[in-house]
């Protein structure tokens, strides 16, 4: 152990002397929380609208006006002709286009089907697709009410009093995310990113720099074994994955509010968990590598970008076609984001993350055995 000591000791002299190293060890991963933490926003509100009012009666005016208070569309531009909407959309000033037809309102007063239109860019299909959801729930209540007013017309027109209820009314309840903020989701997936970027990076790169100067053949004949090599290189860098876990909680409180709702310690003991991934890739990429600038390569393009389009990290994984929903499952980030995730939104215990919490120390015993046995064989 007191060798170990020693060893430490010199690696965090090393860290303390590289004037480069230290802001992106502390200061990067909590400006790289702040850009993503507001840049990653999935929510679609304020859609810019054109509309052409045909009609230009009291109802077509209340029609719109539902589109505009319901805080997801914004009226930018009227327009007299349709002709204009190619232009507008192409010019990308707006996304949707609203067109209400002649005799909107006699139409409606006789009861008949009114074809309403609205046109979407659907060049984002995403965006496209939750405009014409919200259209669809804004025609409808509109609609409901319009049938509503019907009857009580009819009925006072009558001189017969009857009372009007709707049969089924939807009474929503959303869990863990009442507000449905898409960054309470990406945020939590954000840490796990950048504990994957530092501790992976780091440890690759200081072991390939210690390649490229000579100083690890120096190092191999020392007395030191190569165990103890080992956990003397990697335990600084599991140390600073900790403080930045540490760091970027702290972060999410101060910048965007979020607290874990369950068990901070059991986030921190399940993140101690992922970092023997991110080590051992990290130290395997560097039993690869001849120089610094190959291990950026290969750790970016080879491990970190897979990892970081097919974990579940934006794209839902049960979307994905089958063939790659199994390799999902050989990568440590799909765990690791289902129990961060857990833990953040739903206050999961390890009783429901048991699975995903084996599973994750298993990659990292297996990835971590075998990046040890590749370096000492080097050594």
């Amino acid at each position: 152990m007191s060798i170990i000591g020693h060893f430490l000791r010199k690696e965090f002299a090393q860290l303390r002397r590289d004037k480069k190293m230290l802001p992106i060890v502390f200061v990067a991963p909590i400006l790289q929380l702040f850009l993503l933490g507001y840049a990653a926003n999935l929510d679609v509100d304020m859609i810019p609208m054109a509309v052409l009012d045909n009609d230009n009666s009291v109802e077509s005016r209340r029609m719109i006006d539902k589109f505009v208070q319901s805080g997801y569309f914004s009226e930018e531009v009227r327009f007299l002709s349709p002709e204009l909407v190619d232009e507008y959309i192409n010019q990308g000033q707006i996304v949707a286009a609203l067109v209400i037809p002649p005799n909107f309102q006699a139409s409606l007063t006789r009861g008949e089907k009114v074809p309403l239109q609205l046109i979407v860019d659907g060049a984002d299909a995403n965006t496209a697709t939750i405009a014409l959801n919200y259209a669809d729930i804004i025609v409808s209540r509109f609609s409901a009410e319009i049938q509503l007013e019907a009857v009580h017309t009819s009925a006072r027109q009558s001189g017969r009093k009857t009372e009007t209820a709707i049969p089924i009314a939807v009474e929503p309840r959303v869990w863990y995310n009442p507000e449905l903020k898409s960054r309470n989701f990406m945020v939590p997936g954000i840490l796990a990113l950048l504990l994957m970027v530092t501790t992976m990076i780091l440890t690759s790169l200081a072991i390939v720099k210690e390649k490229e100067q000579g100083t690890l053949e120096h190092l191999n004949v020392t007395p030191i074994k190569p165990f103890q090599l080992i956990i003397g290189k990697l335990a600084p860098f599991a140390l600073i994955g900790m403080v930045d876990v540490f760091l970027v909680l702290g972060a999410t409180r101060l910048l965007f509010g979020l607290v874990p709702v369950g068990s901070v310690l059991l986030l921190v003991a399940l993140s101690a968990v992922f970092l023997l991934s991110t080590l051992g890739l990290g130290l395997l990429v560097s039993t690869l590598s001849r120089n610094q600038q190959q291990a950026m390569m290969s750790s970016l393009f080879f491990v970190m970008l897979p990892m970081i389009f097919l974990s579940g990290f934006a794209f839902p994984i049960e979307n994905m076609p089958k063939i790659i929903q199994y390799v999902t499952y050989a990568l440590p980030l799909r765990y690791y984001f289902v129990i961060i995730r857990g833990i953040f939104l739903k206050g999961a215990g390890l009783s429901t993350l048991w699975d995903e919490s084996l599973m994750l120390l298993a990659f990292g015993l297996i990835v971590l055995g075998i990046s040890i046995a590749r370096f000492r064989k080097q050594a």
